[in-house]
């Protein structure tokens, strides 16, 4: 393991700040909002600040006060901080991102997470705590080969916490995390105490006789689910489909990135017009410049196309998730893609021990709602320690 800090170089920052200007925009179309993409005008304005008043210096010297390293695990650099805690009974908590976010969601609940005393909590609930990037995001790249299937992640997420002296752990995640998490319960079985969630995805049942059996409530949450596959799943398909087409414009157009990505930060988060009503707006720059400082708009892209048997991108469901034989737990936002029907989870995950819903929130939850966030790991912590 090296230790790592995250230092972009000048000539990098100029270099995008150079390509903000000379940046090439569409003809103007009538005001839609949002209903077929980023608004120009809203897009102007946050290039602008990009460009003028966002300061990726400040990003930097807040990522590096906490401890990153850089490990090679099955022939590929993964970047993680790892943050321990002062409390001797701490638990290891590993939490994984998706996309398209990444390490830097989880800064704003290292503190109330490791250091639960330090900020007017039980220090009973404190975690040792451990954010990798994904293969191909981040710091963990580039890569030099494909076939980062989801099970291969799960394996080396579980190499990283052997490697750190973690026999038990908690494994947490969202997005693609959530079934990394998942698999972890799985293929480590033996060493997680309980598996976390904050996203799940629950397709129905080919019986259509156990539709009928639903309340309103699950079947306004299916109704979700069909709308998003209808009208917010073509960046999916593109990524599953031709990411190397896609990492083409991505990595030359900072604006065509920062669009890519803001794009969802609007559609995936409890904000009413722009994804600053969630998310502050430097928080939002600080993860589109961590895409653009790498170059992992392809590989990151990538990641969806070794996967796409697990993602609904066809017209065939998806595989099913595998049973995980240890305890779940389940925390529900309001403003999440999807939200999952509980009794579909059950189908693969027979012990949840936890399930959460939540009043406010998105997908981007410890970004969006950190103090829920925590909270309600900790109530997932003692649930399993009551067990």
């Amino acid at each position: 393991m090296r230790q790592f800090r995250v230092e972009a170089s000048q000539e990098a920052l100029d270099d995008l700040r150079a390509r903000l200007t000379a940046t090439r925009w569409p003809a103007e179309t009538p005001d839609v909002g949002w209903s077929r993409g980023v608004p120009q005008a809203y897009l102007r304005e946050l290039a602008e600040y990009w460009h003028s008043g966002f300061d990726w210096r400040a990003v930097e010297a807040r990522v590096n006060e906490f401890p990153q390293f850089v490990t090679t695990i099955d022939g590929t650099d993964i970047h993680f901080l790892h943050v321990r805690s002062p409390e001797p009974g701490a638990v290891p908590l590993l939490l994984t991102h998706g996309w398209p976010g990444s390490f830097l969601e989880f800064l704003d609940v290292l503190g109330p997470l490791t250091d639960p005393r330090a900020h007017g909590g039980d220090p009973g609930d404190a975690f040792h705590v451990v954010v990798p990037s994904l293969p191909g995001f981040g710091f963990s790249s580039p890569l030099t080969q494909h076939g980062w299937s989801i099970p291969r992640v799960a394996n080396v997420w579980s190499e990283l916490m052997a490697s750190l002296g973690y026999d038990r752990y908690i494994p947490q995640g969202s997005d693609l995390g959530a079934f990394v998490t998942i698999l972890l319960g799985v293929l480590d079985s033996d060493h997680v105490v309980g598996t976390h969630v904050n996203f799940l995805f629950t397709p129905p049942p080919d019986d259509a006789s156990e539709i009928g059996e639903l309340d309103q409530s699950d079947l306004d949450r299916l109704s979700q689910m069909a709308s998003s596959a209808d009208d917010g799943s073509g960046y999916m398909k593109l990524q599953a489909t031709r990411p190397q087409t896609l990492g083409y414009g991505l990595t030359d157009s900072p604006v065509g990135q920062l669009a890519w990505i803001i794009e969802k930060f609007q559609e995936w988060t409890d904000s009413d017009k722009t994804p600053e009503d969630a998310i502050d707006r430097d928080r939002l720059l600080a993860n589109v410049t961590l895409y653009w400082l790498t170059g992992t708009a392809g590989s990151s892209a990538h990641f969806y196309y070794d996967n796409a048997e697990l993602l609904p991108v066809s017209a065939s469901p998806p595989e099913p998730l595998p049973r995980v034989p240890g305890p779940v737990g389940v925390a529900v936002y309001p403003h999440d893609i999807v939200r999952p029907v509980r009794r579909f989870a059950e189908r693969s995950l027979p012990d949840i021990v936890h399930w959460n819903e939540l009043d406010r929130g998105g997908h981007f939850a410890a970004m969006e709602e950190p103090e829920l966030f925590v909270d309600d790991l900790r109530m997932f912590r003692r649930t399993l320690r009551a067990r």
